[in-house]
């Protein structure tokens, strides 16, 4: 892509990334007043070692956290809180270094991440929830489920991380990041200059009905993607993979939990097969595959997802 673009002056390069070097101070960084849902949604802010997380927190009864993916934020949620709302409490986040809570700069590694979410449930005096994630939410619910099993008391995971996650990614997109990913400050460049098309071709291979995206979810996805130092948290994601693998993808099958596990039966992610090794890996698991579905199962085709939620939660209450 960069083959194509006419050559940059230095004074440019410089000019812009000098706008880059004022993204480090998460403080500095105005926060919107409402989340950008279908229907615009005033949010909360809780403080988690001094950072600002924003939140949703709506409804009464038992607490479920819905844990957005890599990448993702709050809205990936939003045609579930409203419904599960009628029968609990139901708590979205931005994870820390995501959407609008801050971007420190941190090493996101599995552990660091592990305690954020534990002391994010301690600063809202929740004992313990039903944890709610897709993909690499998936994969910080899991790993919760096996150091704090105590403050777990079971899983929804949709398009859950396998053992193997480098090995098994089928999204030519995500490969690339994984693989050859450019230099921070060059990725950088690239998002101002051509963020908004990324958005759209990351979109077309998560979300399989390319129907559903229209400008207005493009647009919501890219301003997402321009609030403070987005890119630096998901390379220090992304490094921190094989830790992932080895602190908590080869411990899967020794989750206590009850587990609900779904998967879009078109998931250009981590395809159908890769689904069926999480469910064989998982001792106490309810599988069910979401038809005309990618990777974003709970955003394509939330009637059915919600309809297995709540079933899974009546049946284990």
């Amino acid at each position: 892509m960069w083959g194509c673009s006419p050559p940059l002056s230095l004074p440019f390069l410089m000019a812009v990334l000098g706008c880059f070097t004022t993204l480090g101070c998460s403080f500095s960084t105005p926060l919107p007043s409402r989340i950008e849902l279908i229907q615009r949604v005033p949010y909360q802010i809780t403080t988690v070692n001094a950072h600002r997380i924003a939140y949703l927190d709506v409804g009464q009864g038992p607490p479920l956290i819905l844990i957005h993916g890599f990448g993702g934020s709050m809205w990936h949620w939003e045609h579930q809180y409203s419904v599960l709302a009628h029968t609990h409490r139901v708590i979205i986040l931005d994870l820390l270094g995501s959407g609008i809570s801050d971007k420190p700069e941190d090493a996101y590694t599995p552990k660091h991440l592990v305690e954020f979410f534990r002391q994010f449930m301690d600063s809202l005096n929740i004992s313990q929830a039903t944890l709610v994630g897709n993909s690499m939410g998936a994969g910080l619910a899991m790993a919760m489920a096996l150091d704090y099993p105590e403050r777990v008391q079971r899983l929804v995971l949709i398009s859950g991380f396998p053992a193997q996650v480098e090995n098994s990614i089928a999204s030519p997109h995500y490969q690339r990041f994984l693989n050859h990913r450019p230099p921070l400050w060059l990725a950088k460049l690239g998002n101002w200059m051509a963020g908004k098309r990324t958005t759209e071709q990351i979109l077309k291979e998560v979300i399989y009905n390319s129907a559903l995206i229209s400008p207005a979810v493009i647009d919501r996805s890219f301003h997402n993607r321009q609030r403070g130092d987005f890119l630096a948290p998901l390379y220090s994601l992304m490094d921190n993979i094989k830790t992932w693998e080895g602190q908590y993808g080869n411990r899967l099958q020794k989750i206590s939990q009850r587990v609900l596990l779904l998967w879009g039966d078109h998931d250009r992610v981590f395809p159908l097969a890769v689904g069926e090794q999480v469910k064989d890996q998982l001792p106490h698991v309810e599988w069910h595959v979401i038809p005309e579905a990618g990777h974003l199962a709970q955003w394509e085709e939330p009637t059915i997802v919600n309809q297995f939620i709540l079933g899974f939660l009546e049946r284990e209450s």
